[in-house]
């Protein structure tokens, strides 16, 4: 799959790197940016009535796109490599590039018995459960031991630009975690302090409706020590005279 002019991994093939300057570009070879944009796996145009007309060969000399077979023809003396394909995205393998780059921190795999490795990014949409390590670029799930899935990833992830973007956006989520963090004990404080004023205003709302003792004076007193006796009631038999 090559690097097509909208994606944010676009290869850069007229001389300047992806941001970066001259000695940014001198770090790579002149052929690995346009190996990494060319499309492969089309019909030759030369050669379409050929039996195998696929191009999938790739001049490190000349630069010039996909190659069939048939093409080699034209570029005998030259340094060709064979691009292959798996799950529908461009694969080389590492017997082969690796003599004549560095692939030193890209992930390699085992595709058909051969060990190859990815020419662009693959990205996830997530990582899956357990993930330790991911691409430094596209953030595709990777071994332990690897930093990038592809040589694409490689590219982006060590150029100066990447590196100076990646920091100020890790400044920037981290002030922005602290900023959320600070609002949530903020707000957690104001939840704290209403429950609190809450529960005072209803302990004095149930209280006010508790009836109070009233206080003791001179008069209840004094009433309550001279209370007033009842009407005397005289025997039934008091008012008869015996009569002997």
């Amino acid at each position: 799959m090559a690097i097509d002019d909208e994606s944010p991994l676009r290869i850069n093939t007229r001389g300047g790197s992806m941001g970066g300057d001259g000695a940014e570009n001198q770090r790579w070879p002149p052929w690995l940016k346009p190996l990494l944009s060319t499309s492969f796996f089309g019909q030759c145009k030369v050669h379409a009535d050929a039996h195998k007309s696929e191009c999938n060969m790739y001049c490190l000399d000349c630069m010039n796109g996909a190659l069939c077979s048939q093409c080699l023809a034209y570029h005998r003396d030259h340094h060709a490599i064979q691009i292959r394909r798996s799950s529908y995205h461009d694969v080389i393998r590492v017997s082969e590039i690796q003599k004549v780059l560095d692939i030193t921190g890209v992930q390699t795999y085992i595709i058909n018995s051969a060990r190859v490795v990815f020419l662009n990014e693959r990205p996830q949409p997530r990582p899956g459960k357990g993930v330790t390590n991911t691409c430094e670029v596209c953030e595709r799930s990777l071994l332990d031991t690897f930093r990038f899935c592809s040589l694409g990833c490689k590219i982006v992830g060590t150029s100066g630009e990447y590196r100076i973007r990646k920091k100020h956006a890790a400044i920037k989520k981290k002030k922005k975690k602290l900023h959320k963090g600070g609002a949530v004990a903020l707000s957690d404080s104001e939840d704290s302090s209403t429950s609190t004023s809450g529960r005072s205003d209803k302990s004095s709302v149930v209280q006010s409706f508790t009836p109070r003792t009233p206080p003791a004076t001179a008069a209840n007193s004094f009433r309550a020590g001279k209370r007033r006796k009842g009407v005397p009631h005289r025997s039934p038999f008091g008012s008869l005279m015996v009569e002997f």
